[in-house]
This record gives C-alpha cells, structure tokens and sequence, in this order.
C-alpha cells in the first residue's frame, strides 16, 4: 500500500509506503497528484517516509512506478527520501541520474527537517 498526502498549502506530496507496493497504488496517487499540478504547475517537493523500502507486487507494479517517476520527476522540485534504510542512500545516488529534482536523504526521525528543505527557497 502506498499512503499518499498532499498538503496543497506547502505544494508537498508525502509518500508513505507500506508493504508491497501495486499498480493500483501508483493509479491512485496520480488521482491525487495530477489534477493538483495540472492547476499549480508544480510540487515543491515529494517526500518518501519509510523505515525500510518496500517490494513491488509484479513486474507490473514496477513497470508503473517508474511510468510515475517519468511522468512526474520534471514537475517537483526537490525530493526527499526519509528513511533509516540504506537503501536511501542508494536511492539518493541512482535516482539522481533519472530525475529532474534536487534529492537528499534524512534519517527516519527527521520529516520535520525534509519539509524545511523542501521549502528553502
């Protein structure tokens, strides 16, 4: 399952994954997204909060998420990987060459932290 909120007045998407992670999951958060940054333009920033990073249920389930980072990384401007996983880090590094935002990694118990980032001007 993928918790997805958008807070409208900061412009900040928070991604809270949970379990694997389904097709479903990446249709339901463009239900929220799109229609946002259709009016706005764009995200401030998208923040993934996890203790550790989840599987996906099919390859089908993959295929669409990064159809989702594709249809999306140009529209955010900084992303956030929250997490005490090592696999944000690692993150942090690949993701840097497939997406338009700038990233950075914070410990788990630091959302408050990559919010303010996110909002740096």
């Amino acid at each position: 399952m993928l918790h997805t909120q958008l807070n409208k007045d900061e412009a900040i998407l928070t991604l809270q994954p949970e379990g694997a992670l389904t097709k479903n999951d990446f249709d339901n958060a463009v239900q929220i997204i799109d229609p946002f940054i259709e009016k706005q333009g764009k995200l401030n920033g998208v923040i993934i909060s996890t203790k550790s990073f989840p599987k996906w249920d099919s390859f089908a389930s993959l295929i669409r998420h990064l159809k989702f980072v594709r249809n999306h990384h140009k529209k955010i401007k900084r992303l956030a990987f929250v997490t005490d996983s090592i696999i944000g880090n690692f993150s942090e590094k690949i993701s840097s060459h497939f997406v338009a935002a700038e990233i950075k990694t914070f410990p788990f118990e630091q959302l408050e932290n990559a919010k303010k980032w996110i909002l740096e001007k």
